[in-house]
């Protein structure tokens, strides 16, 4: 089965025939449309299918379409998916082993990359994983062993104090780009010509990383590793403490993955691909995804208070999540580990 994030259309030139697909979470963007005469037009983006198609929709993640079955039919249907609560005894470190290998397997480039680094925790672990692996990769022997961290932000906001904490902790080469509340107002409009959509939310997230990703493609970066996925996967959302039982809890973490290729996905894929930066999602790696949807839901719900000292990241980033994923020693971080964990 296909791992990666991708959306493709295959032609058989035998006999014209073709099949089109679209990865399991719906990172990268797909639409389908159908003409008065019956054809079939495919476009990552709708602005491609709106003066030629009669109809046109997203094509649903997950599926391929074939002209010989003429329809969709869905290729990724883990067990989660039928949103029954899962009962395997949380482990922390397989999280740890599922999520590391997901960023590993990331580093896979040939191109000039780094991370997006806000100081959130989701961010800061994607940061801290790829800065300890890094060194040896073919990556780092064509780019060098240090890793680029970016963050983006009005000035003084927190995400630009808390990215700068944690890039020093790491030992990071930092860029900080900051913009005005006129900045983002005037990229409002092209914001949403890209992104194409007019939901609030998303085209507010949407202003900063569009704004972000044109100064970091402006250095020659062409990839870069983002958090997104970690608050839909482990509920970290705020509303997320008022679960009334682990059924719901677990119903509404798989809700919200369904969803992800509308808002979160949407945003940080055509935000990046503005100006040709590709964006990669470790939180989204199938694998992992199917690790941490697994276990019983009880484990991540809110119940104790958890404190400890973690060599991984300063101890200003939420503690709790890193002790879930197994990311947690009560050990000193050592002299020249600033890179590591």
């Amino acid at each position: 089965m296909l791992d990666g994030i991708f959306s493709f259309v295959l032609l058989d030139t035998r006999d014209n025939s073709f099949m089109v697909a679209r990865d399991a979470i719906g990172v990268t963007s797909l639409y389908i449309g159908w003409g008065l005469d019956g054809s079939v037009w495919i476009s990552s983006e709708m602005k491609g299918l709106n003066d030629d198609c009669e109809h046109f929709e997203t094509f649903p993640p997950g599926h391929f379409y074939s002209s010989k079955l003429g329809g969709f039919k869905q290729w990724y249907n883990p067990p989660w998916f039928n949103e029954s609560v899962p009962s395997t005894p949380y482990e922390p470190l397989a999280i740890r082993r599922a999520f590391e290998n997901a960023v590993i397997k990331r580093l896979m480039t040939d191109v000039p990359f780094g991370v997006l680094l806000s100081g959130g925790l989701d961010s800061s672990l994607v940061a801290s994983i790829t800065a300890r692996h890094l060194a040896g990769t073919k990556a780092a022997k064509q780019w060098g062993p240090q890793l680029h961290s970016f963050c983006v932000g009005l000035e003084g906001s927190p995400d630009l104090k808390a990215g700068k904490e944690v890039a020093e902790y790491l030992g990071t080469v930092h860029h900080e780009f900051h913009f005005s509340v006129q900045d983002g107002i005037d990229a409002i409009e092209d914001v949403i010509y890209h992104v194409e959509t007019y939901d609030v939310t998303t085209i507010r997230a949407s202003t900063p990383m569009f704004l972000m990703s044109r100064k970091i493609k402006s250095l020659g970066v062409k990839m870069v590793l983002s958090g997104e996925g970690a608050d839909e996967i482990f509920g970290g959302y705020l509303y997320f403490h008022k679960a009334p039982n682990k059924k719901e809890f677990h119903q509404e973490t798989c809700r919200k993955i369904k969803a992800l290729h509308k808002y979160d996905c949407l945003r940080a894929n055509k935000s990046t691909s503005a100006f040709g930066l590709e964006a990669r999602v470790p939180f989204l790696d199938k694998d992992f995804i199917n690790t941490a949807m697994s276990l019983d839901p009880e484990s991540k719900m809110v119940t104790t208070k958890l404190t400890s000292q973690t060599q991984y990241l300063p101890s200003q980033v939420n503690v709790e999540q890193i002790f879930y994923m197994g990311f947690s020693r009560s050990s000193q971080r050592k002299e020249g580990s600033r890179n590591g964990f």
